[in-house]
């Protein structure tokens, strides 16, 4: 098993408690991001070129159904959740067959929205309580 993370927008919280879980529990951590974004750490970095989607298709290309994958990209989770063990939003969630509809759903209509030139909400400040439910959920997944 390993922790697979879409980093290139994934909050700093997430990738410490990320890098943190691995290190108890003994398990690869792998940040995947564009040539945009340079990471170091103790962790494994993938680095792919900067492209509409380059990130989601490594993530793809890699991930097996062992991994634990980490993205707030709703279209990657859809194509990716019946292939891993677990696929984790960095606010502590963890997408489903019963959730992903909804959220498909609940991002086609923000993109007609904003086709026709309407105001969408944009993403919510972070809060530490974020960090505190993605913690809890990712612990519960590697401690059953």
């Amino acid at each position: 098993m390993r922790i697979v993370i879409d980093a290139d927008a994934c909050p700093k919280g997430v990738k410490t408690i990320c890098v943190e879980a691995g290190k108890i529990h003994r398990l690869e951590v792998v940040m995947v991001v564009d040539t945009a974004h340079e990471l170091r750490g103790d962790f494994k970095v993938i680095q792919v070129e900067k492209g509409e989607d380059s990130v989601d298709l490594e993530i793809l290309r890699i991930a097996t159904k062992d991994d634990i994958v980490i993205t707030q990209d709703y279209g990657l989770a859809t194509i990716i959740l019946e292939k891993t063990h677990s696929v984790l939003h960095p606010n502590g969630f963890t997408y489903n067959k019963f959730n992903i509809d909804s959220l498909m759903f609940s991002r086609h209509m923000s993109a007609k929205i904003r086709a026709k030139g309407g105001r969408t909400k944009g993403p919510k400040k972070r809060k530490v309580s974020n960090d505190n439910e993605f913690r809890e959920t990712l612990y519960n997944i590697l401690e059953t």
